[in-house]
């Protein structure tokens, strides 16, 4: 079992691995919050996502949301100093999505805990403030953020925190912000962020991992591919793209014949800026894109707002061998700067264990990020699940060196 080798090896060199982080993490600027999908296949366990604007706080557990208000405060007074008093909480626009307004709730609380003001705003124009009921029915007032609103007219902010996963650039938007600092900085949103960069940064993280904790790093690897210039109306790019993926099919079934693992593999075709499980297909063979019907078509052509799918990634399937009440589960861990702050597990009873979770009909239940900890079969998942999201918060570190996103005012 993966989980057994990576817990024992984490904890027979945790000096090393922990020294390690540190010193990473201080090389790079990170955002104030993350999550992470994790896939745990018994053989292997990776994160196959990681969202840099998360949009569930509303489902960790109780006592993860008690312990993630010091964390929020520590995070916000060591990198921004005593200073901060008030803080603009500029969200997505779906108004009528009562589960994330809850997540806004939540985010909202967390912050208000260590006496900070916190208005809520969208980049975007309100004749006049609007009132939201969230799913648990907290009230939310939601305000423009644009300079000319009436609350930007008092309100000035000492931090814009973003919790809009900026799909879309909001340029215009951002240019009247510059003086106030913003975390995560907008240049991490999708509108120029690659999950292709981000799983590049991931595997090489890996290697580095594995040879202090002396592991094979295909415990934790996940192999991902870029191809680019996808049209999903031309049958010569959908030929191209099948043929990468039997290409890919054929490694993954002889790396796993050389391990004796029997899963027969299978992949993943996603968007490669994209978010919310939208654009995302598990494909068995070339000739499964070959054959895609229109609603698969419909699906891999378009992504959030709208946006054409210009280019995909091939990734390996990791089937989940997790399990919540008999149906397929798969860990989300949060994290609150460099700490693990929260988590559950998203679960699926119309999806088998080789299909994605993160699709209409999930259901979220208890994985308290400090149950982790206690000794369940031998095996603390904290050593393993827990690791797993580190690793992504370095990657998403490296990305943003990558893509110069300013964290003003960020010590």
């Amino acid at each position: 079992m993966a989980k057994l080798t990576l817990h024992k090896q984490t904890l027979a060199n945790m000096n090393e691995i922990c020294t390690w982080f540190t010193a990473k993490s201080k090389e790079f600027k990170h955002p104030i919050y993350s999550s992470y999908d994790i896939r745990d296949s018994g053989y292997k366990i990776s994160n196959v996502d990681a969202n840099i604007f998360p949009a569930g706080f509303n489902n960790i557990c109780p006592t993860d949301k008690e312990s993630s208000v010091s964390l929020m405060n520590k995070y916000i007074v060591n990198h921004y100093g005593e200073k901060i008093k008030k803080i603009l909480l500029v969200t997505e626009e779906h108004t009528n999505n009562a589960f994330y307004w809850e997540n806004v709730f939540t985010i909202k609380s967390l912050i208000e805990a260590s006496s900070i003001e916190v208005k809520v705003a969208i980049p975007r124009e309100l004749e006049q403030p609007l009132q939201i009921t969230s799913s648990a029915g907290n009230e939310i007032t939601l305000h423009s953020a644009l300079m000319n609103s009436s609350l930007m007219k008092e309100f000035k902010p000492d931090l814009i925190i973003s919790n809009n996963d900026f799909s879309e650039a909001y340029e215009e938007w951002a240019k009247t912000v510059t003086d106030f600092p913003m975390n995560p900085p907008r240049e991490l949103g999708w509108y120029q962020r690659k999950k292709s960069t981000y799983f590049k940064y991931y595997n090489q993280l890996v290697e580095e991992f594995s040879a202090i904790a002396k592991i094979d790093p295909f415990l934790m690897t996940v192999e991902t591919e870029l191809f680019e210039h996808f049209d999903i109306a031309d049958e010569s790019s959908r030929a191209a793209l099948a043929e990468r993926v039997d290409a890919m099919l054929a490694r993954l079934k002889s790396e796993y014949q050389k391990r004796g693992i029997n899963q027969e593999p299978f992949v993943f075709v996603k968007n490669n800026a994209g978010t919310y499980g939208l654009a995302v297909i598990r494909v068995g063979s070339g000739a499964e894109v070959k054959e895609w019907s229109y609603k698969s078509r419909k699906k891999m052509k378009a992504a959030k707002g709208g946006r054409d799918v210009e280019e995909v990634i091939i990734q390996e399937g990791i089937p989940s061998i997790v399990e919540a009440d008999g149906a397929s589960a798969e860990p989300v861990i949060y994290m609150i700067g460099s700490d693990l702050a929260g988590g559950f597990l998203r679960t699926h009873s119309e999806k088998s264990s080789t299909e994605s979770l993160n699709s209409p009909g999930a259901v979220y239940k208890r994985l308290c990020v400090s149950d982790l900890a206690i000794n369940t079969p031998g095996c603390p998942q904290e050593n393993v699940y827990g690791w797993t999201a580190k690793l992504g918060l370095l990657a998403i570190a490296h990305e943003a060196r990558e893509l110069k996103a300013e964290f003003k005012g960020y010590t």
